[in-house]
């Protein structure tokens, strides 16, 4: 069991702007902004421009939102009759709806710009349609993207289960709503996409996507974020997060949507960075899970802070078998710098009765969260529906 309570930092001026800063030495104070330093929003930015992406502006084109008219046949526009006495300008298309085994485009802007919040809702019960819906997003025309996640997963909501999540980077308040404040730079292209893998109709998806219209500096990294699902196994406890990172980057936040499968603390394994290298050793190793995640003696309880937090209560505090967790450490103040390539795995360990660890076969998925110059290596095959269910 790890003995240090790792530090929970107070959210700094340039915390998240320093991750990418801003389009010109003006955007760039204006950045900080990101990370709730509200004494730089009195320095004025007459080079970026701020747009937002929804379904009432589908393009973030300046003059382009709320165009559309009330039209009660059009099954696209559920709220046409409520509309329908006020007219054209009104609320008439906040959600669009994403028939089964499709693809919605919901943000196609050209650059340069840089993404500064993300909200999303869809049903209130997340069970089934959380990690049915795939979120990717493609910088600069790419072909393989540069995020592809579920989209729970992506906001910090494990297992489809929604938890209260308050911290610098995610927020996720009060029953449904998924926001997140990782800064995405583009230079010349900006493309997410929403695809329903179930078989069901998803009648409701809204989303908002703030974002700057202004240069880019050029030493900014793409932001990029990779999901993985494996049980591990007893001969080899060790579950790899993130894995084939080649360039120059900087890793900054880890979620994991773990579920114990054995009973008793089962959170001693370290995580281990391998940067630039390294062979069977790591050069940064941790010294158990809960002290990755800013706890200490095992998660005894909630705690949602800027930085780290361990999510989902439950009822019993006996660590049983099946218990699941949703855990995240978000690297803002200590992101993890790497020149050539980089290698992340937690290992997985409990204790057997005679006070010696226990390799243990637990379910892992994991979302891992990195800025990195392109090209990137194109990412492992994402597991299909059947494989991505929750237990």
């Amino acid at each position: 069991m790890g003995r240090l309570l790792l530090a929970v930092w107070p959210i700094t001026t340039l915390s998240a702007s320093l991750l990418c800063m801003g389009a010109t030495a003006k955007a760039q104070t204006a950045n900080s902004t990101q990370s709730g330093d509200a004494a730089s929003l009195a320095i004025l930015t007459p080079d970026v421009d701020s747009r937002m992406v929804s379904p009432e502006n589908p393009t973030g084109e300046k003059g382009k939102g709320a165009m559309r008219t009330p039209d009660p046949s059009n099954p696209d526009l559920a709220f046409s009759r409520a509309a329908s006495d006020l007219g054209k300008g009104w609320k008439v298309s906040p959600f669009i709806n994403v028939p089964a085994h499709s693809t919605a485009t919901i943000m196609d802007v050209s650059g340069p710009g840089t993404i500064k919040h993300i909200w999303m809702a869809a049903t209130e019960d997340l069970h089934g349609v959380g990690r049915a819906g795939i979120l990717r997003f493609y910088w600069d025309d790419e072909a393989s993207p540069s995020v592809e996640v579920p989209m729970s997963d992506f906001f910090a909501i494990g297992h489809e289960t929604f938890a209260p999540v308050n911290s610098a980077m995610v927020v996720d308040n009060p029953t449904s709503s998924m926001n997140c404040y990782w800064p995405m730079p583009f230079r010349k292209h900006a493309r997410i996409t929403f695809t329903n893998d179930s078989d069901k109709d998803l009648p409701l998806l809204t989303f908002q996507i703030d974002y700057e219209a202004g240069a880019v500096p050029r030493d900014a990294g793409y932001f990029h974020s990779q999901w993985r699902r494996a049980r591990v196994e007893r001969n080899n406890p060790s579950y790899t997060i993130l894995d084939g990172v080649k360039g120059e980057g900087r890793y900054v936040g880890t979620f994991l949507s773990w579920t114990q499968l054995a009973s008793g603390w089962a959170g001693e394994g370290e995580v281990k960075f391998y940067i630039d290298g390294d062979g069977e050793f790591p050069t940064i190793a941790g010294t158990g899970t809960e002290d990755y995640f800013g706890a200490d003696y095992g998660f005894p309880a909630t705690y949602s802070t800027p930085y780290v937090g361990n999510v989902l209560d439950h009822k019993s505090k006996s660590y049983e078998a099946g218990m699941a967790w949703s855990l995240y450490r978000w690297h803002v103040p200590d992101p993890i710098n790497f020149h050539k390539d980089l290698k992340v795995t937690i290992q997985d360990l409990g204790w057997w009765p005679n006070g010696k660890y226990q390799p243990l076969d637990d379910d892992f998925a994991s979302t891992a969260y990195w800025y990195q110059m392109e090209p990137h290596v194109p990412f492992p095959r994402l597991p299909p529906l059947s494989e991505r269910w929750t237990r």
